[in-house]
C-alpha cells in the first residue's frame, strides 16, 4: 500500500488540483481517494500495465466531483456560444505545470466539464448524468473553457515573447 501511494500520489494530486482550485481540499480529496481505494482494493481487476494508476485516478476525479457538489462550487451556465465554430487553438509548447495553473484559474463548471471531457474521456451525454446537468450545457461549457484557455495560452505565448 505504502508502494502504490508513493508511486501514485503526485499522478493522484495533481488529478485533484485540476478539479479544484484550493489546494487545502485537494489534500483531502488525495488523503480520502487512497483511504477508498484501500478499502475497495478487492474491486479492483488487473487489465494490464496502467490500470491500477487509471482506476486510483478514477477515484480520486470522483471524490473531487464529490467535493465540488457539496460545496455547491459548480457553477454551469445553459446558453450555448453564439460562435458554434469549434476550431482547435494554435497551441504552443507550454510547460506541463503552466498548463495546469492556467485550468486551475478556469470557472468551476468549466473546469469540471473540460477535466472530464478530455482526461476522464467522458462524453458530453456522460458529462451531463455525472454531474446534473443538460447535454448541451456540457458543451457549451467544454467551448466555453477552450475559448478561455485558449486565451490564456495566446497570453502566455505573447508575455513569453517579452522576456
Amino acid at each position: 500500500m505504502q508502494e502504490m501511494y508513493c508511486q501514485l500520489a503526485g499522478y493522484a494530486m495533481s488529478t485533484a488540483m485540476r478539479y479544484l482550485s484550493d489546494q487545502e481540499a485537494a489534500r483531502d480529496v488525495l488523503h480520502d481517494s487512497f483511504i477508498k481505494a484501500y478499502t475497495k482494493a478487492h474491486q479492483f481487476h488487473y487489465k494490464g500495465e496502467g490500470s491500477l494508476k487509471a482506476w486510483v485516478m478514477r477515484i480520486v476525479a470522483n471524490e473531487s466531483l464529490n467535493v465540488l457538489r457539496q460545496n455547491a462550487k459548480i457553477h454551469f451556465t445553459d446558453q450555448i456560444p453564439d460562435d458554434e465554430a469549434d476550431q482547435e487553438p494554435d497551441i504552443p509548447p507550454i510547460p506541463p505545470d503552466e498548463l495546469n495553473k492556467m485550468i486551475q484559474r478556469l470557472p468551476s463548471g468549466y473546469r469540471t466539464v473540460l477535466n472530464l471531457y478530455v482526461f476522464e474521456q467522458k462524453s458530453h451525454k456522460e458529462i451531463a448524468q455525472l454531474i446534473g446537468i443538460k447535454e448541451n450545457s456540457s458543451a457549451s461549457q467544454f467551448l466555453r473553457a477552450k475559448r478561455m484557455l485558449a486565451k490564456m495560452i495566446n497570453d502566455y505565448k505573447t508575455h513569453s515573447h517579452d522576456r
